[in-house]
């Protein structure tokens, strides 16, 4: 997954990258909300929106996603920005893109290095994103792909590393939470 996304990657031009799964979709007025928002304040580095989740064949929508402004805290306790994820070229680039070793949780350790460098996050709290569901999706059965939450797991703690915090990272038993506990000192 990481080796084909930074070969995407490569190809991508533009000021700004966006991520999104390969069949899902985005609102008809999705880039002209970003646009706006980038129009308005040319300083954010990072912008992520609300999702919602339709079926295969696109005849109902369920499951909004309506996510608040952004929340350190929250981001290493689930992955709530997931999809719909734009962050600035020269971001990207610093990153060095993704990394093979947290497949299955790729985007979840990008957006945290992401996050890392950014100056300014921008949520913009409209569903701008919608996540197909089929039976063997993340989306539609979590438990399909268990490699995905330790994977999340080590990228919560290689950014708890990188930011110099000592702490206990557990995966919960609703998928896709985690548990950080951090040291009592003092």
């Amino acid at each position: 997954i990481a080796q084909n996304t930074n070969a995407a990657l490569e190809m991508a031009t533009g000021d700004f990258v966006a991520l999104l799964d390969h069949d899902d979709l985005l609102a008809p007025n999705a880039l002209y909300e970003v646009a706006k928002a980038l129009e308005q304040n040319p300083k954010i580095d990072v912008i992520y929106t609300d999702e919602d989740k339709v079926n295969t064949e696109l005849t109902e929508h369920f499951q909004p996603h309506l996510k608040p402004d952004f929340n350190l805290d929250l981001l290493r306790s689930n992955n709530y920005i997931c999809h719909f994820f734009l962050a600035r070229r020269s971001i990207v680039e610093k990153t060095g893109g993704f990394r093979q070793e947290f497949n299955g949780a790729q985007d979840y350790d990008f957006i945290f290095r992401c996050i890392d460098d950014a100056k300014e996050v921008y949520h913009i709290p409209e569903i701008l994103y919608h996540w197909r569901t089929h039976q063997a999706s993340t989306a539609d059965n979590p438990a399909s792909k268990m490699y995905a939450f330790e994977a999340g797991k080590k990228a919560i703690e290689a950014h708890l590393a990188k930011c110099g915090q000592e702490a206990e990272v557990s995966l919960k038993k609703d998928l896709g939470f985690y548990r950080v506990k951090y040291p009592v000192k003092g």
